[in-house]
C-alpha cells in the first residue's frame, strides 16, 4: 500500500512560463501495477492487429468467400462460449495465476508467427487458419479469466475503479489507434509481415508480466469450488445475479441493434461507407472520454448509481438513430451524437460493473465466476444477432431498430431493484 501524502506546507507556486508537469496517475507509479498494464496494453494492441490481417489473410492469400470467412470468425469466437467457464474453474484451482498469462501470451506470438511462416510455404489453406484462430481463441480464455484474478491481488480494493478505468482507457485507445497502425503495416508490409508485429505484442506483453512482482494468494482447497460453485454463487448473490442478468438482457438487444445498425445507415440514410467509418471512430472517442470520467463520477454519486447511470447511457443515445430523418447534416449530428454518447456510457458501465463484480466475488472463485460471465455474455450474442435479423425481415428495419434501442433499456430494471441502487462503496465479498 502506498504511503500517504504529509503536507508540511504550502506548495511552491509555479513561476509564470514555466510548464506544468503531465499528471501521472498514482497506481502507474506503482512498479508492478504498471508491468501489469503495459502487458494489457501492449496485449490488446496485438489483438487488434490480428483481428485485422488474418481475416485479411484469409481473404488474399486463400481466397475465402463470405460463408468462409464466417466460419473464420465464429472459429475465434467458439472458445469464449464453450472455455470460459471450465477454464475459470480450473485456474482458481491453479496458484500462479501470472505463469498462465505469461504461457498464453507465448503460445499465441507462437500460433500467429506460424501463418506467416505456413503461407510462405505455400501451405497455407482454410482449414489450418480456422485452427489457428480457434487455438488462439482458447488461449485467449485462458489469458482473460486469470488476468481477473492477478488484478485482485495487485489491485487495493478501494483502487478496484481507477485501475479498471486505466485498463478499459487502453482497451478504447487500442480500438481507435490498433486497427489504423495494422491498417498501416498491412499496407506497406503486406499482411503475412504485418503479422509479425502482432507475435511481438505478445512476446512483450510475456516480458511485461514476466517483471510484474506480485504475491498471489494461496490456492484454497476443499468442498465448494469449481463450476457448479461458481454457478450458485452468481445466482445466489444479488449483486452479481442483478448485474449478469441485467447485462445479458443489454446484450440481447444491443447484438439485435448491431445486425442492423450498418445496413439501415447505409441504405436507408445514404451514409457512405467513409463517413460510416468517422461516425464509428466518434464512438471510439466517446469511450476515451467514460474512462476518464467514470472514476470521478463513482466517488461522487456512489459505485451503486454510477451502474445503473451506465444501464441508461449505454443503450438510451442508440434511440437517436432510428430517430435520424431529415436534412443529411442533421441526420448525421444524430449518428455522431448517438455513437459518442452511447461509447461513453459503455464505458462507464464497463468499468463500474466489473469493479462491482470483482469485489463481490470472493477471491477463491474469481476466474470460474469470471468464466461464467464470459459464458453468458458471448452465449447470447449470436441469439441477439439472429433475432435481429429476423425482426428487420418481418416488420422492417426502421422498427427493429426501435424495438432494440428501447428493449435494451430493459436491463436497468434488473439492477434497480437490487442493492446496487442505493450502494455508495464497493461491496464485500
Amino acid at each position: 500500500m502506498t504511503e500517504p501524502l504529509v503536507l508540511t506546507g504550502p506548495a511552491p507556486s509555479r513561476r509564470p512560463g514555466t510548464p506544468r508537469r503531465p499528471r501521472i496517475p498514482r497506481l502507474l507509479r506503482q512498479t508492478a501495477f504498471r508491468r501489469y498494464w503495459s502487458a494489457q496494453t501492449v496485449s490488446l494492441f496485438g489483438d487488434q492487429i490480428t483481428m485485422l490481417a488474418v481475416p485479411l489473410l484469409a481473404l488474399l492469400a486463400v481466397g475465402v468467400g463470405p460463408a468462409e470467412m464466417g466460419y473464420l470468425t465464429a472459429a475465434s469466437l467458439l472458445p469464449n462460449l464453450f472455455f470460459s467457464l471450465p477454464a475459470g474453474a480450473w485456474v482458481d484451482r491453479y496458484p500462479h495465476r501470472r505463469r498462465i498469462m505469461i504461457i498464453t501470451d507465448l503460445g499465441r506470438a507462437g500460433l500467429l508467427l506460424a501463418v506467416p511462416l505456413l503461407w510462405w510455404a505455400d501451405a497455407l489453406s482454410l482449414p489450418l487458419l480456422c485452427a489457428v484462430a480457434f487455438l488462439i481463441g482458447v488461449l485467449s480464455v485462458f489469458f482473460e479469466v486469470a488476468h481477473v484474478s492477478l488484478f485482485a491481488a495487485l489491485v487495493q480494493r478501494p483502487d478496484y475503479v481507477d485501475a479498471n478505468s486505466l485498463v478499459n482507457g487502453s482497451r478504447a485507445i487500442s480500438h481507435v489507434a490498433g486497427p489504423s497502425i495494422g491498417g498501416v503495416l498491412i499496407q506497406v508490409l503486406t499482411a503475412p509481415v504485418a503479422l509479425f508485429s502482432g507475435v511481438l505484442t505478445y512476446l512483450t506483453s510475456a516480458v511485461f508480466l514476466a517483471r510484474t512482482g506480485v504475491d498471489e494468494r494461496p490456492v484454497p482447497t476443499g468442498p465448494g469450488l469449481g463450476m457448479a460453485a461458481g454457478v450458485r454463487y452468481v445466482a445466489r448473490s444479488a449483486i452479481l445475479r442483478a448485474t449478469v442478468l441485467g447485462t445479458t438482457t443489454l446484450n440481447l438487444f444491443n447484438y439485435m441493434f448491431a445486425a442492423l445498425f450498418v445496413l439501415y445507415v447505409t441504405t436507408a440514410l445514404g451514409v457512405s461507407p467513409g463517413m460510416l467509418g468517422l461516425i464509428i471512430g466518434a464512438g471510439a472517442f466517446g469511450g476515451l472520454l467514460g474512462a476518464a470520467v467514470t472514476g470521478p463520477i463513482s466517488r461522487r454519486i456512489g459505485i451503486g448509481p454510477t451502474v445503473l447511470l451506465g444501464f441508461v447511457a449505454f443503450p438510451a443515445p442508440l434511440v437517436l438513430v432510428p430517430l435520424a430523418v431529415g436534412p443529411q447534416p442533421l441526420v448525421l449530428a444524430l449518428l455522431f451524437a448517438a455513437e459518442f454518447v452511447s461509447a461513453l456510457g459503455v464505458m462507464v458501465l464497463d468499468i463500474a460493473v466489473g469493479s462491482v463484480q470483482i469485489a463481490a466475488t470472493p477471491v477463491a472463485m474469481l476466474a470460474v465466476v469470471s468464466g461464467f460471465r464470459r459464458t453468458v455474455n458471448y452465449g447470447i450474442r449470436p441469439i441477439g444477432a439472429l433475432a435481429g435479423g429476423a425482426l428487420g425481415a418481418t416488420i422492417g428495419v426502421r422498427p427493429a431498430l426501435w424495438i432494440a434501442s428501447l428493449g435494451a433499456l430493459l436491463g436497468l430494471f434488473w439492477v434497480a431493484f437490487s442493492p446496487l441502487r442505493t450502494m455508495r462503496n464497493l461491496p464485500e465479498e
